[in-house]
């Protein structure tokens, strides 16, 4: 078959016949339907192919392993798709999985996917008619093949519908997010065997970004192929068994493969092929495609409803849908059917009965809402999530995670984020043990054996001198700042163990941010060994060389907020409220200029705060520290409506597992944790008339915005209960029992709600 025939098929009536062949549901949907599309985009990274709440499996198709914009995979406007794959990560900046693709074709048996701006070449396809729900995927590929996705939670279920005649099915166990020039190959270790009953097995050991993760898979078809030929490194032929190497590949033939839909179910495990095995005949005991859909439709509905939003207008709707189900992607489950996964100390576990083990913890990004989120909405699954972070940081050679994926810490970012979100569950009430935690939280924290990643560099310094060093630490001012937080939150944890002493010494210790805050000029700023200033110095500046970063994804602007925990204690720096409040004004209508070697994270610029990363999300909210919450509620409100929209490039930055999403979601229902381990929320600017949320136990909070408009961005007063609110903030602790929270809005600003000291956060 030539390209140009496999092209028209696309558009053939053979394609459409099946196109309309969705299944039917029963599940009551949601109000406003996600956008799965949304965030596909831009740099949203996002995919939009089928999983289950916090699942294991994301069978999603795969356009491209090249580019940035390709970490998940997918990004919506190519022109072609090279399959499906089992393994996806959602809205990160660095790619990896993409396990066990299945390429579902017609023609020559072609083994290179080929390149993006050639999908004549390989065998990538063109493809149309993409349909894309919670739990569902569906497209029509150029070889006229029908493809639908769907899942359990351990399991990726496939059915195919092929015109009449010959095609195939290759598996491609080489393909993974692409290499760089002159690195070597990211698989050391692959194999796919063809097992008596029919079943085909696998494995492949990747070092990408989760340095030497292993995945292993069982796959079953419901019509055995006519016959399978395998292929080695460089595409070598391998005979009908079974191959070995680095580089290895499956092709299941049919005579005629539209006889009938072929159907594909696939068990993985990070553990073994047994685990693989098991979680395959737990999970998929059947072939009902479409009753696999209706199940994962449910969950979903489940997931769905526990936000609902009236009012506003049909697209921030669809973007709130659309947030909701990001944040509820990840973390991915990593235990198997039988409780066993693979530890950061790289030994196989097992999980207490009714717990579960998770990976791909985005913990730099999702502890500041994401986390927060979760434990109003998710209470049991937190506290699955505070367990499992709870042995990672006993397991893990270098202390509490940051950004485990898949056993392996990458140690990404910086930091040990893992802490705060350990903290925050025990001040909300979440049941665990967290004085287990506090050994490895204290290794971190004051041994210098410990062995560290690029994450936690510096922290002897640190502790010594007071601050990472400029001149010897990367990222030096950002690592100050962003250590002193994780120090507050582990005293907590401290404090559960019952150690006195070492919460004090950490309590002591998380007060080095004003070591790296220059009190002439105002702004966070790097530091040398020698005490003295870095220079050169320019407040949007990345660092004090071309050849040196003193920030993480940030400048000073962005910085010299980066203190969740003592809020007062910068003011103070600063010189009192009007003074603070004077330099929140400074950041938002600061020159947006960066320098040429800013990172593409800095992103969705007002002045110099940056939405589209992480540093910058709790800042809008700052004002209601000194007094002035009604400069948080109108840019709370501005940022809802211009760093969000319903469609592919809707996220301003990469979503990063649900953590814009989570500001979204926590802006629009008019409050957010600047600190989460307080447990407190800053009051701000509901976006819709109405939120109804369940938080657990059967009790609802509803909030409402009387008299909102998209011109009346304004809180004139709030109650609590019936009760008037006069705080600019409000405790978890009350928002979890349930209730009514009213907003009354307003267009002009009423400066006195929030503005007397004893109601103002952080001075209670």
């Amino acid at each position: 078959m030539t390209m140009l025939s496999r092209r028209a098929l696309l558009g053939s009536s053979a394609g459409l016949a099946v196109a309309t062949a969705l299944p039917a549901t029963t599940v009551t949907p949601p109000v406003t339907r996600p956008d799965l599309f949304v965030g596909t985009g831009g740099d949203g990274h996002t995919f939009p192919g089928a999983t289950m709440p916090f699942g294991m499996v994301q069978l999603s198709p795969d356009t491209d392993t090249a580019r940035w914009a390709t970490c998940s995979g997918y990004h919506k406007g190519d022109s072609s798709i090279l399959g499906f794959s089992h393994t996806h990560l959602s809205g990160t900046g660095i790619g990896d999985m993409l396990d066990v693709l299945v390429v579902p074709t017609r023609g020559p048996v072609l083994l290179d996917g080929g390149p993006l701006e050639d999908p004549d070449k390989g065998y990538r396809q063109r493809y149309g008619q993409e349909v894309a729900d919670p739990g569902y995927y569906a497209v029509t590929l150029e070889s006229g093949v029908r493809s639908e996705l769907t899942v359990t939670e351990r399991t990726g279920i496939q059915r195919h519908r092929f015109p009449a005649g010959r095609a195939h099915i290759l598996i491609d166990m080489s393909h993974l997010v692409m290499e760089g020039p002159n690195q070597s190959p990211y698989i050391d270790d692959a194999a796919l065997t063809l097992e008596a009953d029919g079943t085909l097995t696998g494995t492949r050991r990747v070092f990408r970004w989760a340095k030497g993760r292993r995945i292993f898979f069982a796959m079953q078809l419901s019509r055995r192929p006519d016959r399978i030929e395998f292929f080695g490194d460089s595409d070598a032929p391998a005979g009908t068994k079974g191959v070995a190497g680095k580089r290895v590949k499956a092709v299941l033939h049919y005579n005629d493969a539209g006889a009938a839909p072929i159907m594909i179910r696939t068990g993985i495990s990070a553990v073994d092929l047994n685990g693989a095995k098991a979680n395959l005949a737990a999970e998929a005991k059947h072939w009902d495609f479409d009753r696999y859909v209706r199940a994962a439709r449910s969950a979903w509905a489940r997931e769905l409803d526990l936000i609902r939003f009236d009012g506003g207008t049909e697209a921030q709707r669809t973007v709130a849908a659309s947030a909701l189900y990001h944040a509820s992607i990840g973390p991915t489950l990593f235990s198997d059917v039988d409780g066993r996964y693979i530890g950061l100390d790289r030994q196989t576990h097992t999980v207490p009965r009714g717990e579960a083990a998770y990976s791909a913890y985005s913990l730099w990004d999702t502890y500041r809402a994401f986390h927060p989120l979760q434990t109003l909405i998710r209470p049991a699954r937190t506290q699955q999530f505070t367990r499992d972070l709870i042995r990672q940081t006993q397991q893990s050679p270098f202390g509490p995670p940051v950004w485990p994926l898949q056993g392996v810490e990458t140690g990404c970012m910086i930091g040990w984020h893992a802490v705060p979100v350990m903290a925050e569950a025990r001040a909300k009430g979440v049941a665990a043990d967290y004085a287990a935690a506090w050994g490895g939280v204290k290794k971190r924290s004051f041994d210098w054996t410990t062995p560290n990643l690029d994450n936690s560099i510096g922290v002897q310094a640190y502790d010594e001198l007071g601050y990472a060093p400029a001149d010897h630490i990367f990222e030096s001012v950002s690592k100050t700042l962003e250590f002193a937080y994780d120090d507050y939150a582990g005293a907590f944890i401290a404090d559960a163990a019952g150690d006195a002493a070492g919460a004090a010494r950490l309590r002591k210790r998380s007060g080095n941010w004003r070591n790296v805050f220059d009190t002439k000029l105002t702004f966070a700023r790097a530091r040398l060994a020698d005490g003295s200033w870095a220079e050169p110095f320019a407040p949007n500046g990345i660092g004090h060389s071309k050849k040196w970063r003193d920030y993480t994804e940030s400048n000073s602007w962005q910085a010299t907020f980066l203190n969740q925990h003592d809020v007062p204690g910068l003011i103070a720096a600063m010189g009192g409220d009007a003074a603070f409040e004077a330099k929140l004004d400074g950041l938002f209508n600061a020159s947006s200029e960066l320098p040429a070697d800013a990172p593409p994270d800095i992103s969705g610029l007002v002045g110099q705060y940056a939405h589209g990363n992480e540093p910058s999300h709790h800042v809008a909210y700052l004002y209601a520290y000194c007094g002035a919450p009604y400069k948080t509620q109108a840019m709370v409100r501005r940022l809802l409506t211009e760093m969000y929209h319903d469609r592919p490039d809707g996220i301003i930055g990469n979503d990063d597992c649900g953590q814009m999403s989570a500001w979204y979601l926590l802006s629009a229902l008019g409050f957010y944790p600047v600190d989460p381990v307080s447990a407190t929320y800053v009051l701000g600017s509901p976006l819709f008339d109405r939120a109804t949320v369940q938080v657990g136990g059967g009790r609802t909070l509803v909030v409402e915005a009387r008299g909102n408009a998209p011109d009346r961005p304004y809180v004139r007063s709030v109650t609590w209960n019936g009760r008037p609110w006069t705080k600019s903030w409000i405790a978890h602790a009350d928002l979890v029992k349930g209730g009514r929270l009213v907003f009354e809005m307003a267009a002009t600003p009423n400066k006195a709600f929030g503005r007397a000291p004893g109601d103002r956060p952080g001075r209670r």
